[in-house]
């Protein structure tokens, strides 16, 4: 079944009801472990990281450094918070029906390259703020499409991650 095949909420809770039933049941068997790999260039600043859609060469930020040729880590990390967003959006306006003309998640990010850098130990290094704008142009109700938003963000997996970041932990392999 494709994902255009659950544009029906009829067939969207059809097609979650078993998983739902199935992780009230046994709820260990709801664990999912996910991976990403990148593979590091020696001869370049440069990782490759494998994806759905095919290969992408990540590298420096021309903030700090990178001629912006290659993909940026932070900007990745923006991409995966819109695409999450968006498919979150979708998913819950299909659950409650909610017809749209048409939606869109921006995202915007801030961060300091002194922190990245090593400028000034004080400045942080990574994001310090993300700014998620969606713009839906529908018939519903501004109640109704309140509703749409605040359900997106709860059961937006990649922003709720970062606004409850997990514990990270670097290891080596071997």
């Amino acid at each position: 079944m494709s994902s255009t095949e659950l544009i029906d909420p009829v067939a969207l809770r059809g097609r979650q009801k078993p998983l739902k039933d199935a992780y009230r049941e046994d709820p260990a068997s709801a664990i999912v472990v996910s991976t990403a790999r990148a593979v590091i260039d020696p001869d370049s600043l440069s990782a490759t990281v494998s994806t759905w859609a095919g290969d992408v060469r990540a590298g420096l930020h021309p903030a700090a450094g990178g001629d912006g040729s290659e993909a940026c880590s932070g900007d990745i990390l923006l991409e995966a918070v819109a695409a999450c967003a968006g498919v979150t959006l979708r998913s819950v306006a299909v659950a409650m029906g909610v017809p749209f003309r048409s939606a869109e998640v921006r995202v915007r990010g801030t961060w300091d390259a002194r922190g990245t850098l090593g400028v000034d130990r004080a400045a942080p290094v990574g994001l310090t703020d993300i700014v998620l704008e969606l713009d839906i142009d529908s018939d519903a109700e501004d109640k109704t499409i309140d509703k749409l938003m605040e359900l997106t963000e709860r059961y937006c997996v990649v922003a709720q991650t970062l606004a409850e970041p997990p514990t990270v932990t670097f290891t080596r392999a071997g």
